[in-house]
């Protein structure tokens, strides 16, 4: 319980690397403000299972990451609610793929506003709490397109890059505050989605789901191995204990080898 007493907020984690995230700090003893889309009998559910697993006292606030007038409140409502806020990750995100040339305005403006702005706006009502307090910290989770492009995905990969750029800013001008500022970045991630995605592909070309797996991630990553919301969880619960007090301003890798080529 290396995190009793602290107030956690993570953008997005209704479901996926969010919800892993959100567990592994309750799991280890702070309050969680969960955010995220989904059916409301859903959300509850799974608000009181957190809560009643692991101990700790669990909100939800719907806000959504493209409006900043509702970041602005569910960051007001979280040191309302559960008393501070001490750790923010900023999780939520959109994707899209098309050409460069084909792309929609409209699909780049939303992406740019939740995968980068939603994160500036969290940060800067945030981060100011965090100074009085003397302790913060905060976790963008990037990707591996935030060191690295790939075709079809110039919304995306503006964006993450933008998010590890904000993060290195955001480190330096709150170094000597008690806070740390760092960006996660996965490359593929078995969601129960993605799994979902995995096990139709292999039934439909009638091979094992390992062999899916190994073709589809070698694509990109030496490892042929997908990462975890759990092991996301992990990284991000270390990154908040006092043995990375001084690592700050960096991006972290967790990608089986994807940028390491």
């Amino acid at each position: 319980m290396a995190l009793k007493g602290k107030v956690a907020l993570v953008t997005g984690s209704t479901s996926g690397i969010g919800l892993g995230i959100a567990r592994a700090l309750a799991a280890e003893g702070a309050a969680i403000m969960m955010n995220g889309f989904g059916p409301s009998d859903a959300i509850a559910k799974l608000r009181d299972d957190l809560a009643a697993e692991f101990g700790v006292k669990v909100a939800y606030n719907g806000a959504d990451i493209s409006k900043p007038d509702q970041i602005t409140a569910m960051v007001a409502a979280t040191e309302s609610e559960l008393g501070s806020l001490d750790i923010l990750v900023n999780n939520a995100g959109i994707q899209y793929v098309a050409d460069l040339v084909d792309f929609p305005p409209e699909r780049w403006d939303a992406i740019i506003a939740i995968n980068l702005s939603g994160a500036f706006h969290a940060m800067r009502a945030a981060i100011p709490g965090m100074k009085k307090r003397g302790w913060g910290r905060v976790i963008n989770i990037a990707s591996a397109h935030g060191l690295v492009a790939s075709p079809q995905k110039a919304a995306y990969v503006a964006a993450k890059h933008g998010l590890v750029g904000l993060t290195k800013v955001a480190a330096i001008e709150t170094a000597n505050n008690g806070i740390t500022v760092n960006a996660i970045c996965p490359g593929w991630v078995l969601t129960p989605l993605v799994q979902k995605q995995i096990d139709d592909r292999a039934k439909e070309k009638g091979i094992k789901v390992e062999d899916e797996i190994a073709g589809f991630v070698s694509e990109t990553q030496p490892m042929h191995q997908f990462s975890t919301p759990e092991e996301i969880g992990a990284l991000t619960v270390f990154l908040c204990s006092d043995g990375a007090k001084t690592m700050t301003g960096a991006p972290f890798s967790i990608d089986g080898g994807w940028v390491a080529h």
